[in-house]
């Protein structure tokens, strides 16, 4: 007999919260939002039905109370609480919680959670039902020279993982003996933080393999299948950056025997509802079980849109008690798909947080195999609370080829202002030739860093030339009772009576200039046309390069070889010299919490030690000394806030 659902809960937040309410809505389900107090004007609430506050701001505090999710529910009159993913998504006891109120959970019963949850139970399990594993670890004991001890068997390099973990948390690669020790003790705090659990297990770091993982769904008689499968290996930290379906390379032999092991491991803990089984897959072609993610993934859109099949759809139809439509048989593959995760970090600071407010927020064109899940809008806050993704593209088509060409085009018409973000990097990722080549492994990052992450370099004269023409350009001559249509209130860049060169003081990422405009480049719009350097034996006119230009403000955004920098006009005369910081400060890189103070004033250091660990969005940070001295003074306290700029600790010394 089908159960009931007209009233959805979405225990979650950020892009994968919006995307459920979509497939909810075109349902005719009514949507709950829950929120923490930070994200009270966030777009997921924004976008709900009901929106409900769970006050507080850390997640501890807020999306982890399962009291207060399991209130909301009630009190909204929703029959069903959809995890997400992240969060509670793989707890089972918010599961268990959730069917002893007589609600419904999107997910798998606690008993398969519980199975799988723990990535050391999970191991045993395919051990014993006969499925390839990674040499490693998954006992009990937890204490340093039992991992010590492990690691001298296994064989550097290992791999510490956080048994309850995800996503990249509590994960860390230990490649000699003397690392250990800071690593586990890093690896554990942020899995306690993230997932309330510090229990780790250890396995042999494997060596260029690739990441790929089998999407499973499973009803509630008896039936299960495999919707292909996804390659993840682009990869930084651990955590997914590009994903793809299905897997470039692999026969169809192969993805059916991946396939069915994924089957059999699903059956076997008698699983319900969406899941994914990941294994890494080396240059031989053998594989070897990961783990199993009892929720839906991230980077389910890439299957979806393979398939052509909504899974939130499938989710809520085999809650509702439901057989699957499909069997194995007539499960379609059409196409190619790749996905990249748009973040708000810093690349050329090894891809730090970074938060702040959208000041601009640009998304691609919707199209014909073009797809944007996103959470944020223009004008919202990124708090260092939680984790800052701010969305992902997805493009398909008929072939890889054509899927990476798109997603390439959706990124280079993505503007964002106001945070540093992962942009420019993915499209690097995108455009390498290797990339192209489908040469896909988890090393695929730190081989090609080079290429990836090319160190900054100092703006040159014809940035400035063009920041200088676009700033002329943009400047708003518009008076209040002006006529709408008349020139001088158009926004094309056509300025009649302005002198043809103005002096300008600009100002981006630190660096001031002198510029004197003088229209060598023309703004059209939002867009900045410029004569291509190349031009040697054609008219300027003829071929010319277009460049994002957007003006907000005082602030004129410009795109600079794939970058969009921010510029300021500055007043010569009402500028003063910026205050000097204290010699020695060291300071916090972004918003956080401190969560270690390993030092004492007066203590003598060495240059790479480390001195105070910050916490944001759910990662560690540590701050080490750039040189051997002595701490003169402490400015921060375990369980402080601080802010981005804050000075933690003042160092003295020889540099």
């Amino acid at each position: 007999m089908s159960k009931h659902i007209d009233t959805l809960l979405i225990a979650n937040r950020g892009e994968i919260a919006c995307r459920v309410m979509r497939t909810a809505k075109a349902m005719g389900i009514t949507t709950v939002a829950v929120h923490s107090a930070v994200d009270r004007s966030a777009r997921h609430v924004r976008e709900a039905d009901i929106a409900i506050d769970l006050g507080g701001a850390k997640p501890a505090d807020s999306y982890l109370r399962i009291d207060a999710l399991i209130a909301a529910a009630q009190a909204s009159g929703a029959q069903a609480i959809h995890p997400g993913y992240g969060f509670l998504s793989e707890n089972a006891g918010f599961a268990r919680a959730i069917e002893a109120a007589g609600l419904l959970f999107l997910g798998p019963p606690a008993s398969a959670i519980d199975a799988m949850g723990s990535k050391s139970a999970a191991k045993a399990l395919m051990d014993a039902a006969g499925v390839p594993l990674v040499p490693g670890y998954h006992g009990e004991a937890q204490d340093l020279e039992t991992f010590r001890a492990a690691a001298e068997v296994i064989g550097y390099p290992v791999l510490l993982k956080a048994t309850a973990g995800g996503g990249g948390k509590g994960m860390k690669v230990v490649e000699r003996e003397s690392e250990l020790a800071e690593a586990l003790a890093s690896a554990q705090r942020e899995a306690q933080s993230s997932f309330g659990d510090s229990r780790m297990l250890v396995e042999k770091y494997v060596l260029k393999p690739r990441h790929v993982e089998i999407q499973v769904f499973a009803d509630q008689h008896g039936h299960c299948l495999y919707l292909n499968e996804r390659d993840c290996s682009i990869q930084r930290r651990h955590q997914k950056v590009v994903e793809e379906a299905p897997a470039p390379g692999l026969s169809p032999e192969l993805r059916r025997a991946m396939g069915e092991a994924a089957v059999k491991a699903a059956q076997a803990i008698g699983y319900v509802g969406a899941g994914t089984v990941e294994f890494l897959l080396d240059e031989r072609g053998d594989f070897f079980f990961m783990e199993m993610n009892t929720r839906l993934q991230v980077e389910h859109p890439v299957t979806e849109a393979i398939t052509g099949l909504d899974l939130v759809a499938w989710q809520i139809r085999v809650a509702r008690g439901e057989p699957l439509p499909l069997t194995q048989q007539q499960v379609p593959l059409i196409g190619h798909a790749i996905e990249v995760r748009l973040y708000a970090e810093d690349p050329e600071h090894d891809f730090l947080p970074s938060t702040g407010r959208l000041s601009l927020y640009r998304e691609p064109a919707a199209g014909p195999g073009r797809r944007v899940d996103t959470g944020v809008a223009e004008g919202d806050e990124v708090s260092p609370f939680y984790d800052p993704m701010l969305g992902k593209l997805i493009a398909w088509g008929d072939n890889r080829e054509e899927a990476r060409l798109r997603l390439l085009a959706m990124l280079n018409e993505t503007c964002i202002g106001g945070v540093k973000t992962n942009l420019a990097f993915l499209r690097r990722v995108l455009a390498h030739p290797a990339f192209a080549d489908a040469e896909l492994d988890t090393g695929f990052i730190p081989r090609y860093e080079a290429q990836l992450l090319p160190p900054p370099s100092e703006l040159p004269a014809e940035f400035w030339q063009l920041a200088g023409d676009a700033f002329a350009q943009s400047e708003p001559l518009r008076r209040k009772h002006e006529d709408f249509h008349s020139p001088w209130a158009g926004t094309s860049g056509w300025r009649a009576g302005l002198p043809t060169e103005i002096d300008l003081h600009l100002a981006c990422d630190g660096v001031t200039q002198k510029v004197r405009a003088c229209g060598v480049a023309r703004l059209q719009g939002e867009t900045l046309l410029c004569s291509s350097p190349r031009d040697t034996e054609v008219q300027p006119d003829v071929l010319q390069r277009r460049l994002h230009a957007i003006r907000q403000g005082n602030t004129l955004y410009l795109e600079w070889q794939g970058d969009l920098h921010a510029i300021s006009q500055l007043d010569p005369i009402a500028e003063v010299e910026a205050s000097h910081s204290q010699h020695g400060g060291l300071t916090a890189p972004m918003n956080g919490s401190i969560v270690r103070v390993l030092v004492e004033t007066g203590q003598r250091v060495e240059a790479g030690t480390a001195l105070v660990v910050l916490e944001a969005m759910k990662m560690e940070h540590s701050i080490r000394a750039p040189h051997a001295g002595t701490v003169k003074a402490l400015y921060c306290s375990e369980g402080e806030m601080v802010s981005e700029g804050s000075v933690l600790v003042e160092l003295e010394g020889i540099e």
